[in-house]
């Protein structure tokens, strides 16, 4: 061996030795966070389950602090997913999290389960909204994950038209980028018949299916997951899923990224029983309807306008109350419990306006650069 081979395999050595002192660091560092982690839980008292333990808000800020002190080289992203799963990991040791979701296994909601808490809990798939908020409403789980809005294919309706129906709060939620994927065993595109997929994802992929495959029939299911569960033995059928489900079913992907949107981004709602303090950048979802007549709306938000409070979204739904009746859903930034939304609900509330709020929750902490990915409904 050369001499400069000799230094080389030297320097390499050196180089491990300091990896294995790091990671021994490490690892004893995480196991005195953890520790940390059990002591305040106890200092709650005698709490019987793991959803008395966990506080989103104070998850919010410390992964808001971890974005402002990561200077690389690993992304933001990656950076976000470490300390997720060790607060994940953390939380657990008191008990997992029950998390109800849109299941089955493999859609794209179960990865806005693990992107929000993290893979230490347990998650909890059902095949319709209903049932999830039904779980969490019977507290046979503690929080749920539904989506609510696609930026290409607007709000998902009856995810709103369940907060008409129960008294579950917003406490998070989550945004993630959607990639579309075509899962078949077929070995081109003249061998499909039909395609499967849940309606929003043919919908997000409708320029895609004309040109690529205009002889295919595009058949509506309940979620993609299903879609690739339906042609794991079907070799004249695809589905549009994710690579998550086509893993899970044992799918071969033909095509990558058919959503026609380069930005296709589905927002995902955390609900659960409670309301919780705020963490200092906030969002909040309030449910608005007064008397009818010549004004209705203006009278409900010129309040927000006065007191200078943002508003995100609005949305009108059937009120269930008469005919030709309606409530409104609008996203505000702050918390109810801060001013100046704290003023303008009790200016609403001296004007006769009838005014809910669903839910004040931490606003999705993201990765500081405009990429986002994900996978599906």
């Amino acid at each position: 061996m050369s001499e400069s081979n000799k230094n080389d395999d030297a320097r390499l050595s050196a180089v491990r030795e300091q990896i294995d002192a790091l990671d021994a660091q490490i690892q004893s560092l995480i196991s005195d966070r953890a520790q940390l982690a059990f002591t305040v839980g106890q200092s709650k008292g005698d709490l019987p389950h793991a959803v008395d333990y966990y506080r989103p808000e104070r998850e919010a800020q410390v992964l808001r602090a971890v974005l402002e002190r990561n200077e690389g080289p690993l992304s933001d992203q990656e950076i976000l997913r470490l300390f997720r799963e060790i607060m994940s990991a953390c939380l657990a040791r008191q008990e997992p999290l029950k998390i109800a979701y849109l299941g089955p296994e493999g859609t794209f909601t179960q990865q806005a389960v693990h992107r929000h808490f993290g893979h230490s809990v347990q998650a909890l798939g059902h095949p319709a909204i209903e049932t999830v908020f039904e779980q969490v409403q019977g507290a046979e789980a503690d929080f749920g994950v539904v989506p609510i809005e696609n930026s290409t294919q607007g709000i998902v309706s009856h995810t709103l038209d369940m907060f008409l129906e129960c008294d579950l709060k917003i406490c998070g939620e989550v945004e993630m980028r959607i990639h579309h994927n075509l899962l078949t065993h077929a070995a081109g595109l003249s061998s499909i018949e039909r395609v499967y997929a849940h309606h929003q994802s043919l919908s997000q992929c409708r320029t895609w299916l004309r040109r690529n495959l205009p002889q295919a029939d595009a058949l509506p299911v309940s979620s993609n997951a299903e879609a690739a569960r339906r042609v794991r033995n079907a070799p004249e059928a695809a589905a549009i899923a994710s690579m998550s489900a086509a893993e899970i079913y044992g799918v071969p992907v033909l095509f990558s990224n058919i959503e026609d949107s380069p930005d296709n981004t589905t927002r995902f709602l955390v609900i659960g029983r409670q309301l919780f303090s705020p963490s200092g950048d906030d969002k909040t979802t309030l449910l608005m309807t007064g008397h009818e007549g010549p004004g209705l709306l203006y009278r409900l938000l010129e309040p927000l306008a006065r007191h200078e409070v943002n508003m995100n979204r609005i949305e009108s739904r059937p009120s269930r109350t008469g005919r030709w009746k309606y409530v409104f859903f609008v996203d505000i930034d702050g918390h109810a419990a801060e001013e100046p939304l704290v003023s303008a609900l009790q200016v609403l509330e001296e004007q006769g306006g009838q005014v809910k709020v669903l839910g004040s929750y931490p606003r999705a902490v993201m990765a500081r650069s405009a990429q986002k990915d994900g996978n599906d409904l």
